[in-house]
């Protein structure tokens, strides 16, 4: 028989508990967990599961009621030590088996300075919220330098700009012996005993330590201040809240913010790699993960059981590394109406897993109608990227857009806004585009020094591993602008990248055949056939040279994005002649399936996508604008888009 547990602190609830973890170790299938008001500090570690997407356990905020979750503990003891620094000290009892001034922030793909330097930590210390920056050692705490900017990837040749660069003086420093923690920082003149001063103790806010507990939902809640570690697709990969290799979960209607280093996890554990090239320097990460994938198999990585979760209508920020994340363990799943921002905007490290969303071999995983901005990456996507649909989102303000990486598709990229000035990183092939709004640039560049696998449909079960020569994509009904500064020699605006490609499967074919017989050497000779048509290029964006049906245009359409307070706008001027362009209603079974994986563009049922309706869910009727937003009017438009 289903119960209602309830846990309320101020005891005025007959048979409540005090903590959330007290109910979580009896809830079983069927239950309803209900928090009352309150600030829990705990790491609340559900010891159950439910059985079934119907007979789940829930664990809910009360209705109308604040609750939130802290990883972190009030400190209002400190002394000062001269100036605006201010010290306390703590037996390391305080802190348990998990002391996060002691963890190294390291693992693999982390950039991490060199360690006869300086070393980061896990802990961080926040004044009415706000986290502060680790310094490198305790005499800059007298006179903290205000950071500007930070190291970028290689490939942008420059360095990225701070969200906040007036916060980056508030700072810490920790010593750390056998017996006690002495914690330093400067309050830039506030005093810490006076003020709401709080330390990260805790790992994690919401997330079992045992995999398998599957069916929980989580809802209504706020939780903040975990002391998460990197998490790189070759290690557990634990966040601030998160399933732990389990299926079917349930995230939605929360506010997650200020994990160290990922907020929301549907990523792998620790018996399938743990940093391992990081630890032994024998092999590197990319075969690490490679083997990865294999050991998840033979531990049951499928369908059955693991991943099919729903991450929907919660607001994430002010993360160090990720939003959300996830390796394997993200199979199956729907990220929707999320608002993910400030994420990696702090720039206090940096690494190659760093995303709004990052996800590894996210197979049949939807993502749609998110909202993602001032982000270092919007949307990171690698490996396996099969039966992927990234749909009807909003991304602005972003470093990067959208990154999609040594993967073969097929995946699907339709009705998106994509406002920043560097709109994709397309490290991949085997991608349909389809009536999204480009108002930035690309790079696109093939792997030939890392072959990765695919899939059969629907399926975890590896059917191949190829390396990613570029091309095999298909750009239909998109309106790109020029104009944007390019950050490199491979950078573009539009499609003309695809230049000296065939245009078809039989052109292929022809070039194939006539390079001559043999094997491997005979198919590097041709690129792989693209497939564009019927896009509109404008700012001066350049097209491929073998598109029939286009739009071109050197007038500016001064699209931007507007935050007001009541809501987001796009703004952009609709010239007469980008009418011209007709849409049609397309449908992904008319799209060749991409040639390596012999797939075919679909949805997780094997049924066809049909592109029916527009960014705004208005339907999308033959001979409209080409575009994510139908009914776009002649002239200057102002559009609600969230």
């Amino acid at each position: 028989m289903s119960r209602e547990l309830h846990v309320s602190q101020k005891g005025n609830i007959e048979g409540a508990f005090q903590t959330i973890q007290e109910a979580a170790q009896i809830a079983e299938a069927g239950d309803k967990v209900i928090v009352h008001e309150g600030v829990y500090r705990e790491w609340v570690k559900p010891v159950n599961g439910g059985k079934s997407n119907t007979d789940r356990i829930v664990y809910e905020a009360a209705a109308g009621e604040k609750v939130v979750i802290k990883g972190s503990e009030v400190i209002d003891s400190w002394e000062n030590v001269k100036g605006n620094v201010w010290k306390v000290t703590l037996p390391n009892t305080f802190f348990g088996d998990f002391n996060p001034y002691k963890e190294e922030l390291v693992g693999d793909w982390m950039v991490r300075p060199n360690p006869y330097e300086y070393t980061l930590h896990l802990g961080e210390v926040y004044l009415n919220g706000k986290s502060f920056y680790e310094a490198r050692t305790l005499a800059e705490l007298d006179n903290p330098v205000r950071r500007e900017t930070a190291e970028d990837a290689p490939w942008m040749q420059r360095e990225e700009a701070l969200l906040h660069p007036e916060d980056s003086i508030y700072q810490w420093y920790a010593e750390v012996d056998e017996e006690e923690t002495t914690i330093y920082a400067n309050f830039q003149g506030q005093n810490p005993n006076e003020e709401l001063v709080e330390i990260n103790v805790r790992r994690s806010c919401f997330y079992p330590v045992v995999t398998g507990r599957d069916y929980i939902t989580v809802r209504g809640f706020e939780m903040a201040q975990a002391a998460t570690p990197w998490t790189p697709p070759t290690a557990d990969q634990p966040g601030l809240l998160g399933p732990n290799w389990s299926k079917g979960w349930i995230i939605e209607n929360n506010i997650v913010h200020d994990a160290k280093c990922s907020a929301i996890s549907i990523g792998k554990e620790a018996s399938t790699g743990h940093n391992d090239c990081t630890r032994t320097h024998r092999k590197p990460g990319y075969q690490y993960q490679m083997e990865a994938v294999f050991k998840a198999r033979q531990i049951g990585w499928s369908k059955e059981k693991i991943g099919s979760h729903i991450i929907r209508y919660n607001t994430i920020y002010d993360c160090g590394q990720n939003g959300i994340v996830g390796h394997l363990g993200c199979v199956f799943s729907e990220i929707s109406h999320n608002h993910i921002y400030n994420i990696a905007v702090k720039h206090e490290f940096f690494g190659y897993e760093i995303g709004g969303i990052k996800l590894h071999a996210a197979i049949d995983v939807w993502i749609h109608h998110n909202n993602i901005h001032n982000c270092t990456l919007g949307t990171w996507l690698d490996w396996q990227i099969q039966g992927t649909r990234i749909s009807k989102n909003l991304y602005y303000e972003n470093d990067r857009d959208l990154m999609i990486e040594v993967t073969h598709g097929p995946h699907t990229v339709d009705d998106n806004i994509f406002a920043s000035d560097y709109n994709f990183d397309n490290i991949a092939w085997g991608g349909a585009f389809v009536n999204n709004l480009c108002c930035g640039t690309m790079r696109r560049e093939p792997v030939l020094n890392r072959a990765t696998p695919y899939h059969r449909p629907h399926s975890t079960e590896v059917a191949g591993v190829t390396f990613v020569y570029g091309g095999d994509d298909r750009w239909f009904q998109n309106i790109f602008i020029g104009g944007t500064k390019t950050y490199n020699e491979q950078s573009l605006n539009g499609t003309v990248d695809y230049n000296g490609s065939p245009s078809s499967m039989a052109e292929y074919k022809e070039w194939l055949i006539a390079a001559g017989n043999g094997d491997n050497e005979v198919f590097e000779l041709v690129k792989d056939p693209v497939y564009i048509n019927n896009n509109g290029y404008l700012k001066g964006a350049p097209s491929y040279e073998k598109e029939e049906t286009k739009f071109s245009s050197k007038e500016d359409p001064k699209a931007k994005i507007v935050v007001e307070d009541d809501g987001t706008y796009l703004e952009f001027y609709a010239e007469d002649g980008l009418f011209d362009l007709e849409a049609a209603v397309l449908e992904t079974k008319d799209l060749e399936m991409v040639r390596i994986v012999e797939a075919a563009f679909e949805d997780p049922c094997g049924n066809p996508i049909v592109f029916d309706t527009d960014y705004l869910g208005q339907k999308r009727e033959p001979g409209a604008n080409i575009g994510p937003i139908v009914g776009l009017q002649k002239g200057q438009n102002r559009i609600k888009v969230w």
